[in-house]
């Protein structure tokens, strides 16, 4: 087998998944989406506090170094202030003991007093370089030492922040929950009440009220009924009465033309012979 076949299996292997890496990445997504689903809030919003005071302290504590390396700093810069001051004071020393030692003639002291001068003087100038660097380093370490005080206050107001926010998401989250107990004990109290085979006083009384307003109905009827049959019979006694009435009507006048025409008759002969004699005569 030659190396460029090697190589070419080689790269097989490697773009080849891996079906075990696969599984365990859908498991750890599985098993998180799980956990994030189910999770308790209350035990949720503790784990983000924990989390900001864990961050909070993070930059306290980087803070707390920065001020220590100002302060580390400072006191070494008065350390070479003070080096500073003493070798600036021995060298004016010697230098006035060389000064003096050459007035009154002794040219050896002095030549040796003048040379303990020099060396403090270039010992103090070696000093006032490293004075000037370590001032420099110091106004450093200052500004970065605000630059994290300032931090630390950001820090510990969104810290104070945050805990005012879990303090109102507990609240509503045990408002929440309040309302899902009361929620699945109505839910309980009505599977309860729903039973068939026991009726429900709302079912009584709708039925009671049908019953009594059918019975309202039948006495409307009957009562309706009733009155038209004694108007019926009021009415078939006033036409009786009516007719009754006028048969006597009827009678009376029957009575009054016989009268008339038997009271003509009986005028009619009495006058006839006299009418008789009245022709006898003529």
């Amino acid at each position: 087998m030659t190396v460029t076949q090697c190589r070419g299996i080689e790269r097989r292997r490697v773009a080849m998944p891996n079906p075990f890496i696969k599984g365990w990445k859908y498991l750890t997504t599985a098993m998180e989406q799980a956990i994030d689903e189910n999770a308790s809030p209350t035990v949720q919003i503790a784990q983000a506090v924990d989390a900001a005071k864990a961050q909070h302290q993070k930059v306290f504590d980087q803070a707390a170094v920065v001020a220590g390396n100002r302060n580390q700093v400072e006191m070494k810069l008065h350390r070479m202030q003070a080096d500073r001051d003493r070798l600036e004071e021995q060298a004016r020393q010697a230098l006035a003991a060389a000064d003096a030692a050459a007035a009154s003639g002794d040219a050896a002291k002095a030549q040796d007093l003048q040379a303990t001068a020099e060396v403090f003087a270039s010992q103090l100038v070696a000093v006032e370089q490293q004075v000037e660097e370590t001032t420099v380093s110091w106004k450093a370490a200052v500004a970065a030492a605000d630059e994290a005080a300032k931090q630390v206050k950001e820090s510990e107001a969104r810290l104070k922040s945050t805990l005012a926010e879990a303090e109102q998401l507990r609240a509503q989250a045990a408002q929440a929950a309040m309302q899902e107990t009361a929620m699945a004990a109505d839910e309980k109290f009505q599977a309860f009440q729903m039973d068939d085979a026991v009726p429900t006083l709302d079912a009584v009384r709708a039925k009671i009220e049908a019953r009594y307003a059918n019975a309202l109905g039948a006495q409307e009827l009957v009562e309706s009924t009733v009155g038209d049959q004694m108007t019926s019979i009021v009415a078939a006694g006033r036409d009786m009465k009516a007719s009754a009435r006028l048969e006597e009507i009827r009678a009376q006048l029957s009575k009054e033309t016989a009268g008339e025409l038997t009271a003509g008759v009986e005028k009619a002969a009495d006058d006839a012979p006299v009418d008789a004699e009245v022709e006898d005569e003529n």
